[in-house]
């Protein structure tokens, strides 16, 4: 039998991590640099001048920012409290109430935070890092990738995380040392020529700190790389003592190469961005502009469109009570497929069978707060990530605030596939619980030093019920469905529709592009 993407994908994450779907994603066409052109001009005067915008989250919201700005009279309605949607942070005091009812209470430190959703921005991802410059959000660098960090697997070295340096350091020297010994003995004479298998030599030696008998061995030089025994120092008894590196068996057999490339892909290389003070800077930024505009705790529950418009209807997220009708000539539908399968709508039966098949990848974050910076104060480690086959997936350290003091904030683990159904099955405090259990095999700090966690299960998220969509089949429906019809008034937007799933980049361009689309019928009708 064959597999769908859908199904391929899924059994990526649950075998091999994010990372690896991250990178079949890429291969399958579903992951691309950013298209951006720069900022959208809508000219022209508009035919039919009122537009609802369904969703406040980032693609909402530029929706709503270049439509009034373009002279459009626009309404956006949003299921919760507040805009951003998954462009979201918790900090102490906040409370987050899941799809069952569960409310979990906040208790992080002030000025600690977790970003649930998105928390990062690559540098490839122009148009919300424009966005960013134009609404004055501040950046800083996050560090993706730190060589004094971990690579972990249970079953190897004993279950002892391992530096990240030993491991690629080793690893590199090795692979080049092999490589360089095969050329000089011919093995690769009928791949490369005479002039060039000197030139590969040369570089081998380089690339791997090889001797100049092409050998990968304890030297000051492989310390430079990898760390030494003994650092250098100054004054008396002051000289270094080279460290011994693992052998390729050690390293191949422990298969904690799977993560050394992680950083090396186009939304992971560096320069890496975070606002500062958390992720929903953005979504603040955003809904000063267009705040105004913005009916909160309004829960959609149809979507109707005809020749003269498009009637919507909604009701308080809170408290029920009698639905309102709100009419437009135009609308942008931002609302995650997700939920919107669960809405009345009459969309064309190609967008319907897309609403109605695609799949939401699920994904779990834990937000640990603990008494101190141990793995600054004790580990020397400043941002970036450990890696690990436990059902946590990784760790990430906070790239701001380092050596303040006082407590701090891991994002305790980042969990796909069967893993995140586990987690997605236990109350928030088990799922906490266990996550901090996991962590101290790597980290024995932790039980002496937690304080607080927070847990959120992204298909216990009432407004998404999901992380980002999956498609079906993207060649066949993907068109179909971003295209606004002649006779359409509803044009759908989100990351979800956009080669950038589970990018806020995507959700932005995705929405210049349904703006884009729905001017143009305006101003040709």
């Amino acid at each position: 039998m064959s597999m769908t993407r859908r199904e391929l994908l899924t059994a990526v994450g649950m075998t091999a991590g994010s990372a690896a779907m991250y990178h079949a994603m890429a291969t399958l066409g579903h992951a691309q640099e950013s298209t951006y052109q720069g900022r959208i001009e809508l000219e022209g005067e508009p035919n039919g001048r009122r537009v609802l915008v369904l969703g406040a989250g980032l693609a909402g919201m530029t929706a709503a920012l270049e439509l009034r700005n373009a002279g459009y009279e626009v309404q956006v309605l949003e299921y919760r409290e507040k805009a951003g949607g998954r462009c979201w942070t918790l900090r102490g005091g906040d409370d987050y109430t899941d799809i069952a009812g569960v409310t979990q209470t906040v208790e992080f430190e002030d000025g600690n935070y977790i970003n649930p959703g998105p928390w990062r921005i690559p540098y490839n991802h122009h148009a919300i890092l424009d966005y960013c410059k134009r609404l004055g959000v501040r950046l800083e660098p996050f560090i993706q990738k730190n060589h004094n960090a971990y690579l972990h697997r249970s079953d190897a070295f004993g279950g002892t995380p391992q530096r990240f340096r030993h491991i690629a350091t080793d690893y590199r020297g090795h692979v080049a040392e092999l490589l360089a010994k095969a050329t000089d003995q011919g093995m690769l004479d009928a791949e490369v020529t005479e002039a060039d298998r000197d030139l590969l030599v040369d570089s081998l030696r380089e690339y791997g700190v090889l001797t100049e008998d092409n050998a990968y061995v304890a030297s000051e030089a492989t310390s430079d790389y990898r760390g030494y025994a003994r650092d250098p120092g100054g004054g008396r008894d002051a000289a270094p003592t080279p460290s011994e590196p693992l052998s390729l068996n050690e390293i191949l057999q422990s298969e904690l190469w799977r993560w050394i490339s992680d950083a090396e892909s186009i939304h992971h290389q560096n320069t890496i961005f975070q606002p500062v003070g958390g992720m929903d800077m953005i979504a603040q930024a955003f809904e000063r502009e267009v705040g105004d505009l913005i009916t909160y705790n309004a829960k959609v529950i149809s979507m109707l469109q005809d020749d003269a418009g498009v009637t919507v209807r909604y009701e308080d997220s809170r408290s029920g009570g009698e639905p309102v009708d709100v009419t437009g000539d135009w609308c942008v539908c931002t609302i995650p497929f997700s939920i919107l399968g669960q809405m009345e709508h009459n969309l064309p039966s190609d967008k319907a069978r897309v609403v109605d098949t695609m799949y939401y990848e699920g994904s779990v974050k834990f937000g640990l707060e603990f008494n101190r910076r141990f793995w600054e104060e004790d580990e020397d480690i400043y941002g970036g990530i450990t890696y690990t086959d436990l059902p946590i997936s990784l760790i990430s350290y906070p790239s701001a605030d380092y050596l303040s003091g006082g407590k701090g904030v891991l994002l305790g683990g980042y969990v796909w596939g069967a893993n995140a159904y586990q987690f997605n099955a236990m109350a928030p405090e088990d799922a906490v619980r266990w996550a901090v259990e996991y962590g101290s095999r790597i980290h024995a700090q932790y039980p002496e030093e937690f304080s607080s966690g927070v847990c959120v299960s992204w298909h216990r998220v009432p407004w998404v019920l999901g992380c980002y969509g999956i498609w079906e089949d993207k060649a066949r429906d993907y068109a179909a469905t971003v295209q606004m019809g002649p006779d359409e008034r509803i044009v759908l937007a989100g990351e979800h529709l956009s080669y950038l799933p589970a990018w806020q980049e995507g959700a932005i361009l995705s929405a210049l592009d349904a703006i884009q689309q729905l001017h143009d019928h305006a101003t040709n009708g």
